[in-house]
């Protein structure tokens, strides 16, 4: 654990081979079983917030740098159970992590699975079609065989140099939608309106959406709120910190806002709003290479409003994607939204588990409500 005790940062070791020893810097504390007690258990012991009292009572140095002093720690007294107990409070613990881990799995899974149906109507235009020819509803789209790979009609744009579907053409993201900066808040002038805030952090700890958890409350004024609040249609990209990264909307909380260190997309059509976001995504590392700055790079509005995404005159080929990409985005906020409260529900027992206010027993049933078996995917 970090000796500043920044975050609550803990981890357990579980990279090394048998007999493999690895060696730690001075910026973590190492913490380890003996005789009387189980590592699984030393390690949500060290998360709890009694042990955190404990060791933040230990701290010491100028304010800024305070470090929990290794010795001082040694000297505190916990009443720790037996080790059966151990296993079993560890036991109740692992088994929510591990849900939780398994879901995240899911989660990579389904992004990857949405991305790929991205790049394959999208990017290598292989979109399903069927000639009109062949007496095909809607001029066969939805259906049939690979666009480009079956021979479909290709043609030369000369703004992109290069190849794309006949009915297909490149728009600019300013003339689809507007970008927005963020809200710079003072927290010298606050208003009397409490926020939700979407930070750089919110962004760096997600992967396609930001969730409504470990957001930031701050004090707006009213017409401020208004100005600033995004939606579940809402593209939020970091103009710094880590530029160019983007993000959608989960789990709506009416006025949550986005702060400075961010740009809010809001598309004029929403039924774009997936292609596009797969888009921005596609060229973060573009986006972020060509953002100005020195020390802190910035992504500028002007440079998204002229970026150019490839997309079908024809509504049906949105419409069918749509439906394709939607239930798999609504599946991973389902997961999302279960791991919320199975991490809830761990670190509601977590500290009482290991006060002795609740009993092991009691600790498997409350796991018990929420450990039911998970849809399985296959390739």
């Amino acid at each position: 654990m970090t000796p500043c005790l920044e975050n609550g940062k803990t981890a357990q070791v579980d990279v090394l081979a048998e007999n493999e020893v690895a060696f730690g810097s001075s910026e973590f504390i190492v913490l380890r079983e003996n005789e009387n007690t189980i590592n699984d258990f030393i390690f949500y012991l060290a998360k709890s917030p009694a042990f955190r009292k404990r060791a933040i009572g230990c701290m010491e140095g100028t304010s800024g740098r305070k470090r929990v002093n290794e010795g001082a720690l040694k000297l505190q007294v916990l009443p720790i159970p037996d080790k059966l107990t151990q296993q079993k409070i560890a036991k109740v613990l692992s088994d929510l992590d591990s849900k939780i881990e398994l879901n995240n799995r899911i989660n990579t899974e389904l992004e990857a699975m949405a991305k790929t149906l991205y790049d394959y109507w999208f990017v290598q235009f292989d979109f399903p079609y069927s000639p009109p020819s062949e007496g095909c509803p809607q001029d066969g789209v939805g259906i049939g065989k690979p666009y480009k790979t079956s021979g479909g009609k290709m043609v030369w744009n000369d703004e992109l140099k290069r190849e794309i579907p006949e009915g297909w053409d490149c728009i600019l993201l300013g003339e689809m939608g507007n970008f927005k900066n963020g809200v710079n808040y003072d927290p010298s002038k606050p208003g009397n309106v409490a926020c939700p805030i979407i930070n750089v952090r919110n962004i760096s700890a997600s992967s396609y959406f930001l969730k409504n958890s470990d957001l930031d409350i701050i004090y707006l004024r009213e017409s401020d709120v208004r100005k600033y609040a995004v939606h579940e249609g809402s593209i939020i990209i970091a103009r710094s910190g880590i530029p160019g990264a983007t993000r959608l909307i989960s789990d709506f909380v009416e006025n949550t806002l986005y702060c400075g260190f961010a740009i809010h997309y809001e598309l004029n059509d929403l039924s774009l709003k997936i292609p596009v976001f797969f888009y921005l995504k596609s060229i973060e590392e573009i986006i972020k290479n060509g953002s100005g700055g020195t020390i802190l790079k910035n992504v500028n509005q002007a440079r998204l409003n002229n970026l150019q995404v490839i997309l079908p005159e024809n509504e049906t080929i949105i419409s069918q994607f749509n439906e394709l990409i939607v239930p798999i985005f609504n599946k991973i906020n389902l997961i999302e939204r279960e791991n919320q409260e199975l991490a809830s529900l761990r670190d509601w027992l977590l500290p009482m588990l290991m006060n002795g206010q609740v009993s092991v027993g009691d600790g498997e049933e409350e796991l018990g409500m929420v450990a039911e078996e998970s849809p399985r995917y296959g390739k």
